[in-house]
């Protein structure tokens, strides 16, 4: 697979002085999701942990119910660049062919070739109650990411999504150029861990939209922490889906959209 970063040339201005030199940027590459050898969706992504990818991107999309749906899966290179090639069970192959959606679009995007309005805001399904976490393991777990972001690193252009644990500490953390695609690479990847998202906190270096908590939920992740704050949206299907859903997490603090009771009682002051 090629490098998911590469270095580019570049003339940096400071003030009046110009120098040549150059920066390493995110590879950005056309990835076909084929099933059964024909393509679903091509997304435009970063080509690193695409197995992880395939997975949870089939996840998301309700195309497999569990990894075990997926009979095969070969991570091919071509001249235009890169299948995901899945073979699905018969029932799966059957239900996906009904459907005969097909997704096309740019990086990030969540909602392409949805065929209604009613998809797009489609209810989330509930998550379980899981447990409670103190406000001092929301911030351990945010600050926890920036050691492991390697391309974002390098980079300064990629998007993150993780998985933390008070027992284990950070667990996965998957980056991309798409913060969509992140997270079904980390969904995939505790898939494939076997990791229940119900035990920890699901982190997030974008912000939060409505088809971030739809994929949260599919997962199966009872609390979102993001660095950014939730669109109205997202509230609102993370409401209905049982979801604790945390934005604005800073070194100093956070803020608590839905269901707080799964963070521990702590003084709070009524900020406008």
């Amino acid at each position: 697979m090629p490098d998911p970063v590469v270095s580019v040339p570049r003339v940096a201005w400071r003030g009046d002085t110009a120098s040549h030199g150059v920066r390493v940027v995110p590879r950005e590459t056309p990835v076909a999701l084929t099933y059964n050898r024909t393509t679903h969706a091509v997304m435009l992504a970063s080509p690193a942990d695409l197995e992880d990818f395939a997975i949870g991107f089939s996840l998301s999309e309700g195309i497999i119910r569990h990894a075990g749906d997926i009979h095969a899966l070969e991570v091919v290179e071509v001249p235009d660049g890169i299948e995901c090639r899945m073979d699905l069970a018969p029932d799966r192959l059957d239900a996906l062919t009904r459907r005969q959606r097909r997704l096309a679009g740019p990086s990030g995007c969540g909602l392409c070739g949805l065929d209604s309005l009613a998809a797009a805001i489609r209810p989330a399904p509930p998550v379980s109650a899981g447990r409670t976490f103190t406000s001092t393991m929301v911030q351990d777990a945010m600050q926890a990411m920036p050691a492991a972001q390697t391309m974002n690193a390098a980079t300064r252009a990629v998007h993150a999504a993780a998985f933390w644990t008070a027992e284990q500490g950070l667990i996965a953390l998957r980056e991309d150029v798409g913060r969509h695609n992140a997270l079904d690479k980390l969904s995939g990847a505790l898939v494939r861990l076997g990791v229940a998202a119900a035990n920890g906190l699901l982190l997030l270096s974008s912000r939060v939209s409505v088809e971030m908590v739809q994929k949260a939920a599919t997962l199966g992740a009872p609390v979102i922490v993001a660095i950014s704050a939730p669109t109205s949206l997202a509230i609102d299907v993370a409401t209905a889906a049982n979801m604790t859903l945390i934005g604005v997490a800073r070194p100093d603090g956070f803020e608590v959209f839905t269901y707080p009771d799964r963070i521990s009682t702590r003084t709070v002051q009524h900020v406008a």
